[in-house]
């Protein structure tokens, strides 16, 4: 039995988080990232967490945000798990009172089992395409043959993932879980119900 968890990104609107619950996904993505076209604003994020069923975990995404930036958000959206996406060290990362995961932009060359030792404190690394100067959310995927097989932390592999190419990465790189975001949308931002639920059933059959 295939048990690779799901987590749908980029949520802005109530119905996608809900069409993402019902179609499976373990966890929803918030981006707290002003520059991004999928970001959500506190009472955004408010009206989707109050929204959801239980079980699905609430994952907020943060690029370079200042400690007192998470605080904030942290005050007012209950969020289970965070999720840095830019420069951030070790430090930065933790003492914010939730587990959170450290994304990787990988490039040919990169010592992914150091960074896991770099980022202990971290539940996983999130893996994701090198794009220069766009810290994610690029929809391109990676040479999936650069995450060693085994690693010591859990990888979430995202970068460019859709319904049609998502078994196919579960087979070769075995992650702990997989992240969309541009895969199962109809604009940037907005979902597709339908892509969502086809992308959860190809993880399941996976």
């Amino acid at each position: 039995m295939n048990n690779v968890r799901s987590k749908i990104c980029g949520i802005t609107r109530v119905e996608d988080a809900l069409a993402a619950a019902r179609a499976g996904a373990d966890a929803i993505g918030l981006v707290f990232y002003a520059k991004s076209p999928r970001a959500v604003n506190v009472q955004q994020a408010r009206a989707i967490v109050q929204a959801l069923p239980p079980f699905v975990t609430t994952v907020g995404l943060f690029v370079d945000a200042s400690r007192c930036e998470v605080g904030e958000i942290l005050d007012a959206v209950p969020l289970d798990l965070l999720q840095f996406h830019g420069d951030e060290t070790p430090a930065q990362c933790e003492g914010h009172g939730r587990p959170w995961m450290k994304a990787l932009r990988v490039r040919p060359g990169d010592d992914l089992e150091a960074a896991c030792q770099q980022y202990a404190g971290a539940s996983a690394l999130l893996l994701d395409a090198y794009v220069a100067g766009v810290p994610g959310g690029t929809g391109q995927s990676f040479d999936w043959s650069l995450i060693p097989a085994r690693l010591s932390k859990p990888v979430v592999l995202a970068g460019g993932l859709s319904p049609d190419n998502v078994a196919e990465a579960i087979a070769r790189v075995k992650p702990w879980a997989v992240d969309v975001s541009g895969g199962v949308e109809q604009a940037k931002g907005i979902k597709d119900a339908q892509k969502i639920d086809a992308f959860l059933r190809a993880v399941r059959r996976a």
